[in-house]
């Protein structure tokens, strides 16, 4: 191929199409010739034996020039234009001059195989101005983003359709043929609303002289579909009348696409902000000094963020009934009435699990009384979470919200964080108020035939059974350790290993008619109270009655701490209610009063262990060499620690709160 010849026109022979691969490199079945003035009267170009002309060119103006010389319409020969930068405007001059074919490619390699594509196939024309249809342009974002259209239509200034081509795929969506279109006008074939926006589409084109879009239905045979169009001037009247070329295709599955991922997009935004928003509140929770307040701000923030109608906290009832505590959202009475309906609060309390209803197609329907009540106040969808925190339940977290299906897993999981968050803080302000009170309130709880090992132990061999030490283990592992007076150790772990009440069970001391047993139960009573803020001084159990002696706060709910050992034994009953004021002991008082229990042995032998290094790790002394330090035999002094440290611990962990440290 010579240097002199521009690649502008290519005369393709198809004869043998691996050849072409190498794009219009030199071949010998590539023939290319250069047009110096589109208005010779003989083109070099129309040569015989060529199966079809390729355009590279990229001017409007000139492509326009050498398809009007080469008449596309009056040739056998197939004319595709593929220009190496194409642009609407092109594309549109290619189109209305009869080209067979528009192929925009930037990749030269790619372009020959789908200019091989377009030349072996059946040219079609639409009249004088020989549209294609239905092929593919890869990489075009400037026409219909990625593909050519699927509808081409002539239509003149009065809406009639003056020609009509549908490519083989999209004809199958319509009952009537292209053909039969010609001589319609748009309000023959659309609704009047579509029609007029149409029309009104077509005059702002012809009026303006730029190109335009527009979006609209139309009712084929699988129901409604949505095409896109871009329509363009046709530059001469045809009979006089000015006409648009309208370009359209079917964008129905890309629409569908593009919602699915706007709707995902604004699922993980809204995920994020309630995500966002459940972090401040667990802050605000974590900061709060009473449990009033913690509650309160809860419901206030979730309200403020405007994705939540109203908030509500209950505390826990008998037979799973719910108490009003505070809400948010509206007047109490209001937000009362929507507590009170069925929310399914039982099948939490049994299961643990959220509960999460809607108006819409997820999840379990809102309950009718509460979907009617929601009416008024635009509630659709509404969700109830526990409040617990190590296997304690404090109350319930409702939510109601005015979006369908606002509760998916994604906010379920948030909420379940959120719930744990406020029961744990809730924990931490019981204890923190025990802690550090002066005075606090004794209570006596009875207990009547409790469904537990230490009642049964009670009833049938008439011994007495008393609470030594309660504590939950770093795994969450709550375990008692149990004085039985009245029965030895063996007999205490034979019963113990054939009840239901009773999960693990260890004899860690037995002498003559007395015993101390480790236990853990499958429900625990002494658990739900200490996880209540309660300091138990006391249980003891004899003749199947159980007697709890209670330190709790002065501001306590007792009805809550009676409905927590409701739910484990059914026949409870407070007996007594005392205020007791602590007295308060500085460090050297309680130091002193510490020292005082212990002998002057006891005393010395501490001393010379902790000072000798007898503690460390590893040890600065043996026992043998403290014992020698105090001319007594080594079993003497192990004697004479052991009673010395028991008194230290006794004064440390039997004094007040026996909950509440890890073992």
């Amino acid at each position: 191929m010579s240097d002199d010849i521009p690649h502008d026109v290519a005369l393709v022979s198809t004869a043998d199409r691996s050849r072409l691969k190498p794009a219009f490199d030199e071949d010998d079945r590539v023939s290319v010739h250069q047009i110096s003035d589109p208005a010779e009267d003989t083109p070099p170009y129309a040569a015989t034996g060529q199966t079809g002309i390729v355009l590279e060119l990229e001017d409007p103006e000139t492509v326009k020039a050498v398809l009007e010389r080469i008449q596309p319409g009056n040739t056998a020969q197939k004319v595709v234009v593929a220009p190496r930068n194409g642009s609407e405007r092109l594309a549109t001059v290619a189109f209305r001059e009869g080209a067979t074919d528009y192929v925009f490619e930037q990749s030269t390699t790619a372009a020959v195989d789908r200019i091989v594509d377009a030349l072996e196939q059946q040219a079609t024309h639409l009249g004088q101005v020989g549209i294609p249809m239905g092929h593919a342009v890869d990489e075009d974002e400037q026409l219909f983003g990625r593909a050519l259209p699927e509808e081409a239509f002539i239509i003149d200034e009065n809406g009639t359709y003056l020609d009509a081509q549908i490519s083989a795929d999209a004809s199958n969506l319509y009952s009537l043929p292209a053909d039969d279109l010609i001589g319609l006008k748009l309000d023959d074939v659309f609704p009047t609303p579509v029609a007029t926006e149409l029309q009104n589409c077509v005059t702002r084109t012809i009026e303006s002289g730029e190109i335009q879009s527009i979006e609209y239905t139309a009712q084929t045979v699988e129901g409604v579909r949505r095409f896109e169009a871009r329509v363009v001037l046709i530059d001469e009247p045809i009979n006089d009348v000015r006409a648009v070329v309208w370009l359209a295709r079917d964008i129905t599955d890309l629409r569908a696409k593009q919602q699915k991922l706007r709707s995902r997009h604004e699922r993980l935004e809204r995920t994020n902000e309630i995500n966002e928003i459940i972090k401040e509140v667990i802050k605000t929770v974590v900061e709060a000094p009473t449990r009033s307040a913690i509650e309160r701000n809860v419901c206030d923030r979730l309200v403020e963020s405007d994705l939540y109608r109203c908030a509500v906290i209950a505390g826990i009832g008998s037979e799973s009934s719910v108490l009003y505590r505070v809400g948010s959202g509206g007047m109490d009475s209001e937000l009362k009435a929507l507590l009170e309906q069925n929310l399914e609060y039982d099948r939490l309390l049994e299961t643990g699990e959220i509960q999460s209803f809607s108006n819409g197609t997820h999840g379990n329907q809102l309950p009718e009384p509460l979907a009617n009540i929601g009416t008024d106040h635009d509630i659709n969808s509404a969700i109830v979470v526990p409040i617990d925190h190590d296997e304690v339940v404090y109350g319930v977290l409702a939510v109601f919200a005015t979006r369908t299906n606002a509760f998916g897993s994604r906010e379920c999981d948030s909420f379940r964080l959120l719930g744990e968050s406020i029961g744990f803080s809730i924990n931490a302000v019981k204890n923190r108020q025990l802690l550090f009170s002066d005075s606090v309130v004794e209570l006596e709880i009875r207990i009547d035939d409790g469904n537990a090992i230490s009642f049964d132990l009670s009833e049938k061999y008439d011994c007495t059974c008393s609470l030594k030490w309660a504590g939950t283990t770093t795994s969450g592992k709550t375990y008692q350790y149990v004085l039985v007076d009245g029965i030895d150790g063996e007999i205490v772990r034979e019963e113990a290993n054939q009840h239901d009440s009773v999960q693990e069970c260890r004899v860690v001391h037995s002498g003559n008619q007395q015993c101390i047993i480790e236990l853990r139960l499958v429900e625990s009573g002494v658990r739900a109270l200490s996880n209540l803020g309660v300091a138990i001084r006391d249980i003891t159990v004899e003749d199947n009655v159980g007697t709890c002696l209670l330190d709790v706060p002065r501001d306590a709910d007792i009805r809550e701490i009676l409905n927590a050992l409701g739910r484990i034994y059914q026949n409870t009953e407070l007996v007594a209610r005392r205020e007791v004021d602590r007295s308060v002991q500085t460090m050297a008082e309680k130091q002193d009063r510490i020292l005082d229990t212990l002998t002057e042995k006891q005393l010395t032998t501490l001393r010379l262990a902790y000072y000798g290094g007898y503690f460390d790790w590893p040890r600065g002394s043996t026992g043998e060499e403290i014992a020698q330090a105090m001319d007594v035999a080594p079993p003497t002094m192990h004697q004479h620690l052991r009673k010395a440290l028991q008194e230290l611990l006794r004064e440390f962990l039997e004094e007040g709160t026996r909950t509440n440290f890890d073992i």
